[in-house]
C-alpha cells in the first residue's frame, strides 16, 4: 500500500450560501430531521422527480471529480459541486443536515465516510471518495464514487475497482420478492474473495422526500434485513470495503469516520428504484 502519511483535520472555510429561491429540505436550521412516516414504495411522480434529483447529483459529482488532482484541496471540490447544484436549482442535501457544514463529503484514503471538505490538499497517490446528494422538487438523489488522484499504487487501485464491482453485483441482485439481505450477502461474499473488510455500521438507506427514511440496507449478510423488496421501493446501496478491519474510529468533529487500523477504504453508491424485473439506477449523469 502507498506510504502516504495519515490524514489530519484541515481548516474549514465558511459554509457556502444557497440562493434564496432554492427550496430547502425541512431539516435545514434544525438539529435533526423530522422522522419519516411515509411509505417506502413511491408513486410514479415521486420516482420521476427522483430521476431529476439523481441526475443532478451524478452530474455535480462528475463535475467535481474532474478537478481531482495533486495540489487541489477537498474544499475546492466542495465548491465545484455546490455551485453546480445551485446553478441547476438544487439544494446540496448534506449542507446543514444534522449540522454538517459542507455540500459534499470528501473521504480520502483511510476515511470510510463523511469526510468534511477543508484545506486538506490532495497528494499524488491518494484515493478520494466524493459523496454528493441533491435535493430538488421535494426529493433527494444520493450517489458517491471513489477516484484515483495521480499515480495510485496497485493495491489501492484494485480496491477501488473491486468496490465498484461489488456495487454492480449488488444492484443485479435486486429483485422484487427478495429480502433486502440478499444485497449484503452478494457484497460480503465477493469482498471475502480478496480478504477485504466490509463496513457494517454504516449502511445504505431508504431515500425519497426524506434523505434517510429509516429503511436500512446492510452491506453484509444480516439475518435481520428481512424486508421484502417491492416495485417502487427507493433506496441506496453504498458498500464500503477496506484493506483491513471493518472497525472504525471517529474524529472529534463527530463526522469523519476512519478505519481503526488506518488502512485504505473505498466506497461506491447509487440511488435505485425496484422495478418489476430488477432495479433502475436513478443516479446516472
Amino acid at each position: 500500500m502507498s506510504g502516504q502519511s495519515l490524514l489530519v483535520p484541515g481548516e474549514l472555510s465558511p459554509p457556502r450560501s444557497v440562493p434564496g429561491s432554492i427550496r430547502r429540505p425541512e431539516y435545514v436550521g434544525k438539529p435533526m430531521p423530522a422522522p419519516y412516516t411515509g411509505p417506502e414504495v413511491q408513486d410514479s411522480d415521486t420516482i420521476e422527480r427522483m430521476r431529476v434529483a439523481g441526475r443532478i447529483a451524478a452530474q455535480a459529482m462528475e463535475e467535481a471529480a474532474k478537478h481531482i488532482a495533486p495540489g487541489v484541496t477537498t474544499d475546492e471540490l466542495d465548491r465545484v459541486a455546490h455551485e453546480y447544484m445551485c446553478d441547476h436549482g438544487a439544494y446540496p442535501s448534506t449542507l446543514g443536515y444534522r449540522g454538517f457544514p459542507k455540500s459534499l463529503c470528501a473521504s480520502v484514503n483511510e476515511v470510510i465516510c463523511h469526510g468534511i471538505p477543508d484545506s486538506t490538499v490532495l497528494r499524488d497517490g491518494d484515493i478520494v471518495n466524493l459523496d454528493v446528494t441533491a435535493y430538488i422538487d421535494g426529493v433527494h438523489g444520493d450517489n458517491n464514487a471513489t477516484y484515483l488522484c495521480g499515480d495510485v499504487d496497485e493495491e489501492s487501485r484494485l480496491l477501488v475497482e473491486r468496490t465498484r464491482e461489488s456495487l454492480n453485483r449488488a444492484i443485479k441482485a435486486v429483485k422484487p420478492g427478495r429480502q433486502i439481505n440478499v444485497i449484503g450477502r452478494v457484497i460480503e461474499s465477493y469482498a471475502k474473495r480478496f480478504g477485504y473488510g466490509v463496513v457494517r455500521d454504516f449502511t445504505g438507506h431508504g431515500i425519497n422526500s426524506s434523505f434517510h427514511s429509516g429503511l436500512i440496507i446492510p452491506h453484509y449478510d444480516s439475518p435481520h434485513a428481512t424486508t421484502v423488496m417491492q416495485p417502487g421501493m427507493t433506496f441506496t446501496i453504498e458498500p464500503m470495503l477496506t484493506l483491513g478491519t471493518h472497525e472504525y474510529d471517529m474524529w472529534e468533529d463527530g463526522w469523519t469516520v476512519v478505519t481503526k487500523d488506518r488502512k485504505r477504504t473505498a466506497q461506491f453508491e447509487h440511488t435505485l428504484v425496484v422495478t418489476e424485473t430488477g432495479a433502475e439506477i436513478l443516479t446516472l449523469p
